[in-house]
């Protein structure tokens, strides 16, 4: 059986108070999106405020899409994906607020570019 210290030792190697710049790669079916605005306080038709802890029952929100997994086959970044908030994993990168989706967990995609398919239009 292998000394598992070597492995161990490499994990220790990077330190929290080591600042330096990673890439960050998404595994598999995973997607790094950024929520729109619409995920927080939002306005009704009528302009009653609607806090983002109210209760709202199978609404889905949109986000954009940043990275993708090598094994996401429907999505691109640069995409907006409809899916549902709480269905993903909120995550902080730099200080910015992102979510981690897996592809099953998207309900429809909004892109510029024309795939040959015909649909709606947003």
């Amino acid at each position: 059986m292998a000394d598992p210290t070597p492995i161990r030792a490499a994990a220790r190697g990077t330190t929290r108070g080591d600042h330096s710049k990673q890439s960050i790669r998404m595994a598999a079916d995973r997607m790094l999106v950024q929520p729109s605005d619409e995920l927080g306080e939002r306005k009704s038709r009528a302009g009653i405020l609607i806090p983002a802890t109210a209760d709202v029952h199978r609404r889905l929100v949109w986000a954009e899409v940043i990275q993708v997994g090598p094994t996401v086959r429907n999505v691109e970044a640069g995409d907006n994906v409809l899916f549902a908030p709480d269905a993903g994993f909120e995550v902080e990168i730099q200080s910015e607020e992102y979510l981690i989706l897996r592809e099953r967990d998207v309900h429809a995609i909004a892109s510029e570019r024309a795939s040959g398919q015909t649909g709606l239009y947003l």
